[in-house]
């Protein structure tokens, strides 16, 4: 009697080893390239973001997005098995994605406790987690060193976050959360869970009348001019203007909801509110 013999999906089933994490995977913001290469399984990008600046030596990986739109040929060329997408500014490309039959993990992270469940998760898929459970562990010790340098601050300064010009936009989740974790006090609270831009609109008046004490811009992708700030009409007597206390925090540090603002964009924060709030307690003459 003939044995049975496996047919060829039976073989495809039983027989042939089942890959157990991705092993080529795209991302198309840079908060998860970043995450990867910090867990050391930077080996597994095959794609990245062309706004990707950090780590350095991630752009040297194919390019194959900006932020709402994406080369989408190229990125299957790379044969991903899954790509990593961030918010409903993406849901587009997504959905394209999916519709070609790419495997697609889409990240809403909006504030610090959600970076660090970003990260544990990317940890989980990859099949690394302990390494993940260390870095979390490392990034939360490095936020509360901040903030226990900050209890010794004499007063917390109003600060207005400028997350671009024109219009006036302010008040998302993460650098609110971080500017208070630095020692600050956001002027805008009330935006904080308003995720669309349009929602975080502010009129000029309005950021004169609530009169912060500094003023922290990140325009994206773009450099600060802190003359246009300061030579805004009616902005002549808010406190940050007159005492020229407007500091550029770059883009890539603080607006990527990911390590970088929990570490450099953070630490910028806070290094400049302290040397505001150690300003004022010296004597005027040796100001």
């Amino acid at each position: 009697m003939t044995a049975p013999t496996l047919s060829a999906l039976e073989t495809e089933l039983f027989i042939k080893p089942v890959g157990d994490f991705p092993r080529r995977i795209v991302c198309l913001t840079e908060e998860t390239t970043e995450t990867l290469y910090l867990l050391g399984e930077q080996d597994r990008i095959v794609g990245v973001s062309g706004y990707t600046v950090r780590p350095p030596e991630a752009r040297k990986k194919p390019k194959v997005s900006a932020f709402i739109t994406a080369k989408f040929d190229k990125i299957l060329e790379l044969e991903p098995d899954l790509v990593f997408a961030f918010s409903d500014l993406q849901a587009d490309i997504a959905a394209e994605l999916i519709r070609r039959g790419v495997n697609v993990f889409t990240f809403n992270q909006r504030g610090v406790r959600e970076i660090l469940e970003m990260i544990l998760t990317v940890g989980r898929i990859v099949g690394c987690s302990d390494k993940a459970v260390a870095l979390v562990n490392e990034l939360e010790t490095g936020l509360r060193d901040i903030a226990e340098s900050a209890k010794a601050f004499p007063y917390r300064p109003k600060v207005f976050f400028e997350e671009w010009y024109e219009p006036l936009i302010s008040g998302i989740r993460w650098t609110e959360e971080l500017v208070e974790i630095a020692g600050g006090e956001p002027i805008f609270p009330e935006f904080r869970f308003e995720q669309s831009a349009k929602n975080r609109i502010v009129t000029p008046e309005e950021v004169a009348r609530r009169n912060p004490d500094v003023i922290l811009a990140s325009w994206c992708g773009r450099h600060v001019r802190p003359e246009a700030i300061r030579a805004r009409a009616g902005w002549e007597s808010v406190t940050a203007i007159r005492e020229n206390r407007i500091h550029e925090i770059k883009s890539a540090y603080i607006l990527q909801p990911g390590p970088a603002a929990l570490t450099e964009g953070v630490r910028r924060i806070h290094d400049y509110l302290k040397e505001v709030v150690l300003r004022e307690e010296q004597p005027a003459a040796t100001r």
